[in-house]
């Protein structure tokens, strides 16, 4: 399997550090609102990268945090007048339902910044003992030229940045020793969350967040860090050197970035007006075809979105999607018995698809070509697999597509859909459980109906709901 490593910027055999595991951590997102469409992409694609790792049979311990502390998120609890934590844990969990409608699943660990303070303080502390770091009126700074292999990652040289530090200037320039050196403890302005340290009362800098969830939930060296294109600098410029000044060894071996999403050819701003959130695509499409949207690129390269591409790829999971209703026709109708010598040869022609897809995919993940692969197979199958063939001709052929799918997140055979008494029925027992202060089962029936595509709103007027 080869992957495109940022840091040598080449293709690269994929080599785990303990045989048989991956650890893998990818940044999430910063939850003061509904995540947009920009967000979706580093969650599907890194979600694909760990869905095909388990298929070849790797354990992968796939860490992606919460930033639940941050300006974003303080601003908008002021506007509300209500806590940070507040804001944080709503989008948190509408964060969660997104990527459940998204199809993507949920983290082996979601850790949360603000559960991990202690281990930033630790390591802060650390970087200070080294000599890394150094305090001036209640901030700590990282020494960023003390580290000398700064900027491996983003192949910026330090002297380069010198000649563009105002952009990279944060509060309080005229302390630091020197421009380039970056914030790992900031005291707290007013009204805003803090907590205590030796230093001052005060809340972590973004970039030491990282460095320290990665590090408990992984260790100290890790195998992939994955994170959109955005982040290679300075956020993982600054958690390499953090990480490798504190635990002196390689952070990561390897790292992953995706391009970035353009909408109508134009970069996605509030100001353009042209900024799409997960849940209102939802409105429109069911989010399956947004993550085939994803995926008919490659990763690496720029995406654009449009409505037009959008309603091409309807079309095109809608064709994955009949090919696999048909063989289940084919499957209830079919004959019973094992498949006949010539099914045997059809079915074993089959592989060569297979294999197609993973080429595509242990070339760096390239969707794009797998999914050109599934179409083959499914040209394939809905040529040969025809009226009169046996149950388990068809039943194997679907399994075959279904598994190539399902590496992508993409569900071609869905559950039959609840009808709307059925709905009714577990709102009802839902509130019943409220009631009885069983949330645990309240959560379990809103989870369970989600699953099934099934969206419910909490209103005064009581629960509404809606078919995603």
């Amino acid at each position: 399997m080869q992957v495109y490593n940022t840091l040598t910027k080449k293709k690269e055999t994929f080599v785990p550090l303990e045989e048989g595991k991956v650890r893998m951590y990818v940044c999430g997102p910063t939850v003061y609102n509904f995540i947009h469409i920009g967000n979706a992409r580093p969650m599907i694609v890194f979600d694909t990268v760990r869905r095909y790792m388990e298929y070849k049979g790797y354990e992968v311990n796939y860490v992606s945090n919460f930033t639940d502390v941050d300006d974003k998120i303080i601003k908008k609890a002021l506007e509300e007048g209500v806590s940070s934590q507040e804001i944080s844990q709503r989008y948190i969990e509408e964060c969660k339902k997104d990527m459940s409608m998204m199809n993507v699943k949920p983290a082996t660990t979601h850790p949360l910044a603000t559960q991990e303070i202690g281990g930033m303080l630790d390591m802060i502390q650390t970087l200070i003992e080294k000599g890394y770091a150094y305090e001036v009126n209640g901030t700590v700074y990282f020494r960023t030229r003390k580290f000398a292999p700064y900027g491996k990652l983003s192949h910026k040289n330090l002297d380069d940045l010198r000649g563009g530090e105002r952009v990279l200037l944060v509060s309080g320039e005229d302390e630091k020793e020197d421009p380039l050196d970056f914030v790992l403890w900031k005291p707290k302005k007013e009204g805003e969350p803090y907590w205590e340290s030796s230093w001052s009362q005060g809340r972590p800098g973004w970039h030491i967040e990282c460095s320290v969830m990665s590090k408990k939930y992984l260790g100290e060296q890790i195998d992939i860090h994955a994170g959109g294109e955005d982040l290679v600098f300075p956020h993982h410029e600054n958690e390499i050197a953090q990480s490798e000044a504190c635990n002196g060894k390689e952070f990561a071996r390897y790292w992953l970035h995706n391009a970035f999403l353009n909408i109508d050819n134009k970069k996605m701003s509030k100001s353009l007006g042209n900024f799409f959130t997960v849940r209102e695509i939802s409105e429109k499409y069911d989010l399956q075809v947004l993550r085939f949207f994803m995926l008919s690129a490659h990763y690496r390269s720029p995406l654009n979105f449009s409505a037009q591409l959008m309603e091409a790829s309807k079309n095109g999971l809608e064709r994955l999607v009949t090919t696999a209703d048909n063989l289940t026709y084919r499957k209830e109708q079919g004959a019973d018995g094992p498949m006949t010598e010539e099914e045997e040869k059809l079915f074993a022609a089959t592989k060569a698809y297979v294999e197609k897809f993973e080429e595509a995919m242990d070339d760096d993940f390239n969707t794009a070509d797998a999914i050109a692969a599934m179409f083959e197979l499914v040209k394939y199958l809905n040529t040969n697999v025809n009226e009169g063939c046996t149950k388990v001709f068809a039943e194997k052929c679907q399994e075959r597509l279904v598994k190539l799918g399902d590496i992508l997140g993409l569900i071609l055979v869905k559950e039959k859909e609840l009808l709307d008494e059925d709905v009714e029925h577990l709102i009802a027992e839902r509130q019943a459980a409220r009631k009885a202060k069983d949330f645990a089962r309240a959560d379990e029936i809103r989870a369970q109906l989600l699953d099934q595509g099934i969206v419910l709103e909490d209103t005064r007027e009581g629960v509404k709901w809606k078919r995603a």
